[in-house]
């Protein structure tokens, strides 16, 4: 499901633990680090696609999680031209998400990366806040920090911790790392 403007429906979901900590995921067979998130099916909300998302790409369950959160309006990201298929049409350009902050109310014991026919993800940890922001692949950088920006003030209130702004992510880094 493409719209009008070349983007596609997406949710994405940052989970929290009790520490303040947030569930980073590396993909399947590459190196890239990031949160759940997924495409939405034309007949599913927001919410019906982030529970099913949720439970696909980390076995959790509704009842694993509490929702605290979610972003005002569709944050929006372009794809890098070499990974456009120019050749499909609707021609997807990028993707338009909303994001949700939960809370893990369960064990991590619940935590089941396998749980579906076709794994997302092959390794987690639990990463400081703003950590996400400065390492995910750049093109998405921007709706990361859009995301936690609007996530922090929850965070610090429902977990009591200090986050802060985020730190200075837009400043480049080199090839060597």
């Amino acid at each position: 499901m493409i719209d009008a403007d070349g983007y596609r429906p997406n949710v994405g979901i940052v989970l929290l633990n009790a520490d303040g900590r947030l569930f980073w995921a590396r993909r399947v067979n590459r190196d890239g680090w990031q949160f759940p998130q997924g495409g939405m099916r034309s007949d599913e909300t927001p919410l019906e696609a982030m529970y099913r998302e949720l439970e696909e790409e980390t076995g959790l369950a509704a009842h694993h999680v509490e929702v605290l959160a979610a972003t005002r309006g569709w944050l929006r990201y372009r794809l890098p031209n070499r990974f456009v298929r120019h050749h499909q049409h609707p021609t997807c350009i990028g993707q338009k998400q909303v994001w949700f902050l939960l809370r893990l109310t369960g064990g991590e014991d619940a935590l089941k990366l396998d749980a579906c026919e076709k794994p997302e993800f092959d390794l987690w940890r639990w990463v400081d806040f703003w950590y996400p922001a400065n390492h995910v692949v750049n093109f998405k950088r921007q709706v990361y920090e859009r995301a936690l920006r609007q996530f922090a003030p929850m965070v610090e209130s429902v977990c009591s911790v200090t986050i802060g702004t985020c730190p200075a992510s837009a400043a480049p880094q080199s090839a060597t790392g």
